[in-house]
């Protein structure tokens, strides 16, 4: 314990004056500054040392999770195992699955048909009844760590809930915690905000605020009307949410994903995004994490392009997130499917591949939310699509009415003035294995597995750590129960949401079923990652010509290993026209040896290749 107590003291004076300097510059206020010192070491007091030791051991390796070890599974608890000691019951199935991170999605306390998927927070300090409680959070923790798996919570600090206690204070009246949020007695300067702050989902909710009657003002609120954006140029605010996030680290979290993170400050005449203010608030919340609980780490979600969220990554001498979602390339890679061409994921690739090393995007194929076409539409223009019409393509294309598609889902938010829609549906259903299973065409089946592995292994081989949505390695396909849920039918986004078909799991070692043939196929892909030391998070990445249109191929090394993946997106038999002279590869998958040259490609297939030096 003595111990304990001079890292931290070690690690408080390291930071000390630059946590001191952006404080204050933010905020001018000494006093609330101490304040949030001395809660700083009380919550660390109050950090079991199962907990320190874990934050020590991290100190001491901080690349850890860059490891070709990490392999992140997603789900909503109650759909996954219906409540916290669920779970915890599942965590050998979790384990079977090669997983050792899984990003438990929103389960603090929130308001049934006004919670937004659990995004609108009630109490952050308190579990969803139906979840369980602190406790059992606490034990699920606990039960992970023993099995050397972390867990990823959703930390919702943009906002809260209409129905938290400072909303229901502010609503009535309460200048203290009106002062928390945004509140105006008139629209005179709302719309003033309105001329500069875009919309968040014009269609199911336009506007950025609303008005209480019975408060007699309106209320910001980017999101949802029951989501209220918090002031953080309000210090107390700052402090107390500083405060939840050092709660729920003492619970055993071991990575804080920071909600709509570019949204946190506003400032009037701006689009209150990506200020400046910003950055200096997760820079602190960094170096909180770092005294308190560095053992840490920090996602966010920042939803842009690559190269323009490299700034939340901070530098190298000043960091703020550890790790950024690759929301972009996800979406690319759908176009891909949707095309069979691979110029634009290649130019996106590259781009990735070119920023430093210390920066680790976590990949995925989908999430919770939906898929929104924002792509590099500069590019394409020169290829001659236009964006509106190319937008209309693609949700065309993966409603299954266009492109030779077999993919099946729904849009989301769809702007019949402007045109635009977003895109939900699982994996397996753009894959075509709904539509395959449904017409019991086992020819199309073996097809739209054979594109959902390639897709999967493409995936294994991007820079960064690979997520995957539970339900994914079994092939579960779309859920239209939601539209019977009157919480739910107006949101599509619920589709791809569906409980957790156990059904389909228990038949994963069985190879003549779809889930055991996907299961088995993609255990296979996710060993090989974890034994071949190329596939490190910071390995060197890079694309190669194919000059195939429809043949992606991707380079790694590290420490003396190449590996080449070759991936075929169109649905016919293609040549890779590489020409790697360095000698015979070997076929990491069936061990034999071949020639990086002329590679020919069934439709779908793929290639791992590898040489040593």
């Amino acid at each position: 314990m003595v111990k304990n107590e001079i890292r931290y003291k070690k690690r408080f004076e390291k930071y000390y004056d630059e946590l001191k300097w952006l404080y204050t510059e933010l905020y001018h206020n000494d006093s609330m500054f101490a304040e949030l010192c001395e809660n700083m070491k009380l919550f660390y007091d109050k950090r079991k040392e199962e907990l320190k030791t874990i934050d020590h051991v991290r100190e001491q390796e901080p690349d850890w999770y860059k490891s070709n070890e990490m392999l992140g599974m997603m789900f909503y608890i109650d759909n996954f195992a219906g409540n916290m000691k669920g779970v915890e019951e599942k965590l050998d199935y979790i384990e079977k699955c090669n997983i050792n991170y899984i990003h438990l999605m929103p389960f603090l306390d929130t308001v049934e048909g006004r919670s937004d998927g659990g995004y609108a927070v009630a109490d952050f300090r308190k579990v969803r009844s139906d979840l369980g409680t602190m406790e059992d959070l606490e034990n699920l923790t606990t039960a992970c760590h023993k099995k050397q798996i972390n867990i990823c919570m959703d930390f919702v600090m943009n906002h809260t809930s209409e129905d938290h206690e400072w909303a229901k204070k502010a609503r009535q009246g309460d200048g203290e915690y009106m002062s928390r949020y945004f509140f105006f007695k008139d629209f005179e300067e709302p719309a003033q905000y309105e001329r500069t702050v875009p919309q968040v989902f014009p269609t199911t909710a336009p506007g950025n605020f609303t008005w209480l009657p019975e408060a007699e003002h309106f209320v910001m609120t980017s999101f949802y009307p029951y989501q209220w954006d918090l002031n953080y140029r309000n210090p107390r605010v700052f402090n107390e949410m500083m405060y939840n996030f050092l709660f729920l680290a003492n619970k055993g979290i071991d990575i804080i994903r920071i909600d709509a993170v570019p949204y946190i400050w506003k400032e009037l005449n701006t689009p209150c995004r990506n200020l400046p203010q910003v950055h200096t608030i997760v820079r602190m919340m960094r170096i909180i994490s770092e005294i308190v609980c560095p053992g840490i780490l920090l996602l966010g979600e920042v939803v842009m392009e690559p190269e323009k969220v490299v700034p939340y990554f901070g530098t190298v001498e000043k960091p703020e997130c550890h790790m950024l979602y690759n929301v972009t390339t996800m979406a690319t890679t759908w176009h891909t499917v949707a095309t069979r061409d691979v110029r634009l994921l290649k130019q996106q690739l590259d781009i990735v591949n070119q920023l430093p090393k210390e920066y680790v995007f976590l990949n995925y194929l989908r999430c919770h939310d939906d898929i929104g076409w924002g792509l590099d539409y500069s590019s394409l223009q020169r290829e001659g699509m236009e964006e509106r019409s190319h937008k209309y393509y693609l949700n065309e294309y993966f409603q299954g009415y266009a492109g030779d598609s077999n993919s099946r889902g729904e849009l989301y938010n769809a702007d019949p003035i402007t045109g635009d829609a977003r895109f939900c549906a699982t994996t397996a259903s753009m894959c075509g294995i709904e539509k395959a299973g449904f017409e019991q065409n086992e020819v199309a089946m073996q097809k739209a597995i054979q594109l959902d592995v390639m897709l999967h292994a493409y995936m294994f081989m991007q820079s960064g750590i690979p997520v995957i949505y539970s339900g994914d390695e079994v092939g579960q396909v779309n859920d239209y129960s939601y539209k019977q849920d009157p919480h739910k039918a107006d949101d599509s986004r619920y589709i791809h949401r569906g409980k957790m078909d156990w059904k389909a799991a228990a038949q994963i070692d069985d190879k003549t079923t779809v889930s055991g043939n996907l299961f088995m196929r993609l255990d296979k892909l996710e060993k090989i990652r974890k034994s071949e030391r190329a596939f490190v998070s910071n390995a060197d990445t890079w694309t190669i010509e194919t000059y195939e249109p429809s043949v992606l191929c991707i380079g790694r090394y590290y420490d003396g290993q190449k590996i080449l993946g070759l991936f075929n997106f169109s649905e016919y038999d293609k040549t890779a026209w590489i020409n790697e002279t360095d000698g015979k590869y070997q076929d990491i998958l069936s061990g034999k040896m071949m020639e990086a040259a002329g590679v020919d490609i069934p439709a779908y297939g793929f290639y791992w290749l590898k040489k040593e030096f």
